[in-house]
């Protein structure tokens, strides 16, 4: 366990142990959940498929591609346990394949529309 104050900065770091220099980390998704085993109902989204949800969400420059370094606010669930788990997903692409998931960034997904 990790002890912050509510609003206080948490800086979070993600290293890929590789010795393949031609990998790139890229951040895809994280979820706070007041449980540990449930992360997908009563969830807050930190950044979803990319797309930052949680406006005190930062990125930090990184001297490495296999190094990602963000940040937001700590924050408590209300009427729940004074906990906040973290589940993040993060992709391993190769440097310079834009057309892999990293070099793509956000990824918003359309709406259907109705049928009649």
């Amino acid at each position: 366990p990790y002890y912050v104050s509510i609003n206080q900065d948490l800086f979070l770091e993600a290293y890929l142990h590789s010795s393949d220099s031609n990998l790139v980390l890229f951040v895809d998704t994280c979820v706070a959940s007041p449980t540990p085993h449930n992360f997908t109902t009563m969830t807050y989204d930190i950044i979803r498929n990319g797309c930052v949800r949680d406006p005190t969400y930062t990125t930090y420059y990184s001297p490495y591609n296999h190094m990602v370094r963000f940040k937001f606010n700590a924050f408590q669930f209300i009427h729940y346990s004074p906990s906040v788990y973290l589940q993040c997903e993060l992709v391993v692409c190769r440097a310079y394949d834009y057309s892999s998931r990293c070099y793509r960034g956000c990824i918003t997904r359309s709406k259907r529309e109705a049928s009649s």
